[in-house]
C-alpha cells in the first residue's frame, strides 16, 4: 500500500506496471481492490494506478461532504505525486463523476475518459431526496442499509450465479467508515451537471451501460450522448458491469485504451 498526504488526510493508492497511465477509480461503497484483476490484466501494457476516493477503502474522511470536486484534486495530487501528466481515466458510477471533474478542472492531465455505469447528468429532484433516505437510513441501521445498497447494484438475473461475488463487495462496503458514505452521498447530491463537456468532444470518451441496471435507467442516461462523438457500449446485465460483465469488458477496455 503506498499513502500520500492531501491536506492532512491519508490517501491510499496503488502503482503497477509501466507505460500509457490509466487511472481506475472506484464507486461509492466500493474501493481500490475491486480492480485487483483489472491491475493484472492491464500492468503487462500500462501503468495502471488505483486510488481510494475520500472516506474510502484505506482513504481517510475529508470533512462533512466529499464533493466530486474536492475527489478530483486527490486524483491529480497523486497524479503529480507520481510525476504523471497525462492519463486515461476509466471511473465506476460515483468514480466517472470524479472522473468527470477531473477533466473539467485538469483538461491538459486527460487523455480519455471511460464512465463505466456512471452519467454526466446531475440529480434529479428526485434522486436527491432518496440521497437524503439514504443519509438517515444509514445513520439509523448502517449494516443494514450496505447490505442492501450493494445487493441492489446487481440485475435480479445475478444475484443468484454472483452470490459469492456480492458477498465479497458487501464485505469490503462494511469497510467503509459511517463518515466516508455520508459525506460521498452529500456529495454526489450536489454534483454539478456535466453533459455540456461531453459536447464538447476534447478528448476521445466512452459509455459503458447497463440495460438491466437497477439504479441508472438506460434510456433516460442514453440520451446524454446525443450530438457528442462519445462511444456507447451496452451490457445486458446490472450496474457492476466490472463483475457482471467482466471478461467483454476487459475486451472492450483494451480495445479503447490503444
Amino acid at each position: 500500500m503506498k499513502t500520500l498526504s492531501y491536506k492532512n488526510t491519508k490517501i491510499s493508492y496503488t502503482d503497477s506496471g509501466d507505460g500509457t497511465t490509466i487511472v481506475l477509480l472506484h464507486g461509492f461503497l466500493e474501493n481500490k481492490k475491486m480492480w485487483k484483476d483489472y491491475i493484472t490484466f492491464f500492468s503487462d501494457k500500462y501503468r495502471v494506478i488505483t486510488i481510494d476516493l475520500l472516506g474510502h477503502g484505506e482513504s481517510d474522511s475529508l470533512g462533512y461532504v466529499h464533493s466530486m470536486e474536492e475527489n478530483a484534486n486527490v486524483v491529480q495530487e497523486v497524479l503529480q505525486h507520481l510525476k504523471i501528466e497525462k492519463a486515461t481515466v476509466l471511473g465506476h458510477s460515483m468514480g466517472g463523476y470524479v472522473g468527470l471533474a477531473f477533466a473539467e478542472l485538469f483538461p491538459k492531465n486527460i487523455n480519455k475518459l471511460v464512465l463505466l455505469n456512471s452519467t454526466s447528468k446531475a440529480d434529479s429532484h428526485e434522486k436527491k431526496i432518496n440521497r437524503n433516505r439514504a443519509i438517515k437510513a444509514v445513520k439509523q441501521n448502517y449494516v443494514n442499509f450496505v447490505s442492501l445498497a450493494i445487493g441492489n447494484l446487481f440485475s435480479e438475473n445475478n444475484r443468484t450465479r454472483l452470490a459469492d461475488e456480492i458477498e465479497k463487495a458487501k464485505v469490503q462496503a462494511l469497510k467503509t467508515p459511517l463518515q466516508g458514505i455520508v459525506a460521498s452521498l452529500e456529495g454526489m447530491k450536489v454534483r454539478k451537471d456535466r453533459e455540456s463537456l461531453l459536447k464538447q468532444n476534447l478528448f476521445p470518451t466512452l459509455l459503458i451501460l447497463g440495460k438491466k441496471d437497477p439504479v441508472l435507467n438506460y434510456e433516460e442516461n442514453s440520451t446524454q450522448i446525443e450530438n457528442t462523438n462519445v462511444k456507447l457500449v451496452s451490457f445486458e446485465d446490472g450496474h457492476m458491469s466490472q463483475i457482471e460483465n467482466k471478461e467483454e469488458l476487459k475486451t472492450v477496455l483494451l480495445d479503447f485504451f490503444e
